[in-house]
């Protein structure tokens, strides 16, 4: 899910600053498994960049065609699960020294909720899911997820996890891991960039992705060949790719 900015103003005390936050509560817990992440794994993240001219080629022939049109983060999720069957390493869990490979993906969406916090409920069996499926399956997790209606299942049974900042100007981040996955995927904000074309030069949108990996489950090269086969797929995409799924 997109992950909304939402400012916040606290109340200044007599003094002229604001009263200590606790960290309790869902806060308290969130804080908790964060800083279990960093200690209990050995996390790197690396940063790949994709053009988005395929999938926004596909959209524009669709609209143009009058049909309906899916949204690049529906296209992108779509891509990440097709990818993540090719690379088992990266759909995977490790706990007490042993790596579990999952054969179904149970895709985490993080999403924000108020007050600054955040969930990442699974997406279970994302693989069996056509693209034109995606937007209610999303939608309904959320509303679960914002009226507190999530089992604790579905907040601990995600294989891997995708972070979205959505309209953002961080074209790359560092998403922590959610244990016991050994990977997440941060999606960026999308910027422009100049490339050549025919002796001259054009703007093309460009997304960032940052891959956060366990390296005590996954070596550098194996999630680089992840992340080059996603952006592959991504700038590969024919405009018809997907017209049986929707």
């Amino acid at each position: 899910m997109r992950l909304d900015i939402q400012k916040t103003t606290a109340p200044l005390g007599a003094d002229g600053v604001t009263p200590p936050i606790k960290l309790r509560g869902m806060r308290g817990m969130i804080a908790a498994k964060m800083l279990q992440s960093l200690q209990q794994s050995a996390q790197l993240t690396h940063h790949a960049s994709a053009r988005l001219d395929a999938l926004q080629a596909l959209r524009q022939r669709r609209r143009d065609d009058e049909l309906p049109v899916p949204s690049l983060q529906d296209l992108l999720l779509r891509l990440i699960v097709q990818t993540l069957g090719d690379f088992p390493a990266l759909n995977a869990t490790l706990e007490e020294n042993c790596i579990t490979r999952h054969a179904a993906v149970h895709l985490g969406l993080a999403i924000p909720l108020p007050d600054d916090l955040l969930v990442a409920p699974a997406l279970f069996d994302a693989q069996t899911l056509r693209l034109g499926e995606l937007p209610e399956a999303r939608r309904e997790l959320t509303e679960q997820a914002r009226s507190g209606k999530l089992g604790v299942k579905a907040l601990t049974g995600a294989t891997f996890t995708v972070s979205n900042l959505g309209r953002s100007r961080v074209h790359h981040f560092t998403p922590l891991l959610n244990l016991p996955q050994v990977a997440i995927l941060g999606i960026g904000g999308v910027e422009l960039r100049a490339v050549p074309d025919s002796g001259s030069w054009r703007a093309v949108e460009v997304i960032g992705l940052s891959l956060t990996f366990d390296h005590r489950a996954v070596n550098g090269a194996p999630a680089a060949a992840f992340l080059d086969a996603l952006c592959e797929r991504i700038e590969g995409l024919d405009s018809d790719a997907f017209d049986h799924e929707l």
